[in-house]
């Protein structure tokens, strides 16, 4: 099969789907590879350690997509992309889909069969391509909630670890998965003291043996009292291909101290609190109610190097299977799969189809 990985579109996104070590193995199956010129390049990867191997260099996105039959990206398709994509195109990539029921339409017009990372799911139920980006995601918004919470960024003037003799900031984590858990780990790390809740105990319990954090069982009350007492809110709650539930209101924001921080990593499904809206990288943060948002879209793409690695390595088997036409009797894959020939088939989105 004829692979393509096109350069990303979306806005300071810099990451690319597959790296060239990865792309050796791609190769070495016996398929052909393609990759945009320039695409892994903010991911520190050059066309020449790309054409080296044996990866061919298409000069412009409009070749990339008229040589290749799956298309592997990073990010959903923009206008640009979907411009380019064909109904006999195979689509892997992140697609988020729930939060953009445009897309959603103009991918079942093209046709195309579309397969999204983030809800491929393994045989115990957890989300082996979302993972990754998820740890990273938790990470991140707690890097960057530490330096939103600087007085010179419009914070409160805390620093998030604090110091002998002063208070530590206190983190407070809505969702307990694999992007809260590394979260906490980070927040924990820097010297914060940390509150993660989630409704279901089993997971509040096997952190709590790892970490030093404090677990509460997640309802409305506690919610609203827990959000009143952070610094840095972090949201990180998921339902596997559907919009995340709004579980933080604008009322209980207004509640929130001024200069506090908010971090809703669940942004790409919609966002679980109720002031959050899309942002790039390009102007990250807004404030609401004296409250700092940071609510991009792609926040694993602030440190391409690292996700691009990990994404990669990550995806490549599950590329391996695709292109050798065998994955429709996969249950892994066939739980990924968010639309087909152009038709909405996943059950989280069906709300979406006219």
């Amino acid at each position: 099969m004829h692979i393509g990985i096109p350069k990303e579109t979306k806005l300071r996104e810099g990451r690319v789907a597959i790296i060239p070590t990865d792309a050796a193995r791609l190769l070495a199956a016996g398929h052909t590879v393609s990759i945009e010129t320039g695409a892994g390049v903010s991911s520190g990867f050059s066309d020449s350690e790309y054409s080296t191997i044996g990866v061919q260099i298409a000069a412009n996105a409009a070749q990339l997509y008229a040589q290749a039959t799956l298309i592997v990206k990073v990010k959903e398709p923009i206008s640009g992309d979907l411009a380019l994509l064909r109904s006999d195109h195979l689509l892997f990539s992140y697609l988020h889909l729930a939060a953009e029921p445009a897309l959603t339409q103009h991918l079942c017009n093209i046709g195309l069969t579309a397969i999204a990372f983030e809800t491929v799911t393994a045989a115990d139920g957890s989300l082996p391509l979302l993972a990754p980006m998820s740890a990273i995601a938790g990470r991140v918004a707690v890097q960057v909630g530490a330096h939103a919470l600087h007085q010179s960024q419009g914070g409160r003037g805390i620093l998030l670890g604090g110091l002998n003799g002063t208070e530590p900031g206190h983190v407070v984590i809505l969702g307990a998965g694999v992007a809260g858990h590394h979260a906490a780990q980070m927040a924990i790390g820097l010297g914060a003291h940390v509150t993660l809740l989630d409704k279901r105990a089993d997971r509040l319990s096997a952190i709590a043996q790892q970490l030093s954090v404090q677990t509460v069982l997640a309802d409305e009350q506690q919610i609203a009292m827990l959000v009143q007492q952070a610094d840095l809110l972090i949201g990180a709650v998921l339902i596997p291909g559907a919009r995340a539930p709004i579980v933080v209101s604008e009322a209980m924001v207004k509640t929130m101290r001024s200069g506090s921080v908010i971090a809703d990593i669940s942004v790409d499904q919609g966002g679980c609190i109720a002031t959050t809206r899309p942002t790039t990288y390009a102007d990250p943060l807004y404030t609401m109610h004296g409250v700092q948002h940071f609510t991009v879209t792609n926040m694993p793409g602030a440190v391409p190097r690292t996700a691009a690695q990990a994404l990669s390595a990550a995806i490549t088997p599950y590329v391996l299977r695709l292109a050798n036409n065998n994955w429709q009797q996969a249950a892994d894959l066939k739980a990924g799969v968010n639309v087909q020939a152009g038709k909405i088939v996943h059950p989280a989105l069906l709300s979406l189809a006219v």
